[in-house]
């Protein structure tokens, strides 16, 4: 195989990649945002607690430091339910948002309020159901189809260019170009799936480190969401590459 060529990136290409950049860490905010919807884990876990007077069911769903805030916020929430019937809708949205802004701070996410739950991502609500149903099967089988139809799409496009008459510069990029995109593409699989399995526990680990230095100052919390979100603009940038090909890609076969 021929050593490709080095990238063409124009300016084009990286006004192209901004947009594209700024929809994936749309798509990001919008997957994390699946606990803050009215029918999501986190509020279906406080409706629990609240009716089962059992504020366990929401301490797993925040770090041990905010444990005494939720609990006094569940008690108050419980006292108030007793003498005013009449509002205890309003009193357990206290309780909902109180709970779902204190687990979005942990996760080094802002807090924009409970949502109507909509419609759930394919990918979140497989995984959801397999938890369910304590199985991988569904999972699996939705990645797989994913990912072996881009790869073998992104494949076969280079492996069709790779004979180019070699006198036709023209035809070299653009089998260059399909070759870039292939290589790109397989590295930002790889990537997502190492970079994202350990990206929680990284940011437990820098937080439990903060914590065993000396004691904080004034917004020593904010620090831990650069590094949160560290891996995302990595995995992000390489995507930037591979949608702005496939887009100048669409337009030279319009062309």
């Amino acid at each position: 195989m021929p050593i490709p060529l080095t990238k063409r990136f124009t300016m084009k290409n990286f006004i192209l990649a901004i947009i594209i950049f700024t929809g994936c860490l749309t798509t990001y905010q919008t997957a994390v945002a699946h606990c803050d919807t009215k029918n999501g884990p986190v509020v279906m876990a406080a409706k629990k607690a609240l009716s089962t007077n059992n504020v366990n069911f929401v301490l797993i769903w925040v770090r041990s430091e905010d444990e005494a805030q939720i609990k006094q916020a569940f008690q108050t929430t419980m006292e108030l339910r007793k003498l005013c019937p009449p509002v205890q809708d309003a009193i357990d949205n206290y309780f909902f948002e109180t709970l779902v802004r204190i687990h979005r701070a942990g996760e080094g996410v802002a807090y924009t309020g409970i949502k109507d739950s909509g419609e759930v991502e394919i990918p979140i609500a497989a995984a959801d159901d397999a938890i369910e149903k304590n199985s991988l099967a569904d999972v699996m089988k939705l990645l797989n189809e994913v990912i072996s139809k881009g790869v073998n799409e992104k494949f076969n496009e280079a492996i069709s260019k790779y004979n180019y008459d070699k006198d036709n510069v023209e035809a070299g990029r653009e089998y260059i170009e399909s070759y870039v995109l292939f290589m790109h593409y397989v590295e930002a699989i790889y990537n997502a799936a190492s970079h994202m399995g350990t990206e929680h526990q990284e940011h437990k680990t820098a937080n439990a480190g903060r914590e065993m230095k000396s004691t904080p100052t004034v917004g020593t919390e904010n620090k831990n969401q650069p590094d949160h979100l560290t891996h995302i603009l990595i995995i992000g940038g390489t995507l930037l590459i591979i949608v702005a090909q496939i887009i100048l890609s669409r337009k030279k076969s319009v062309n």
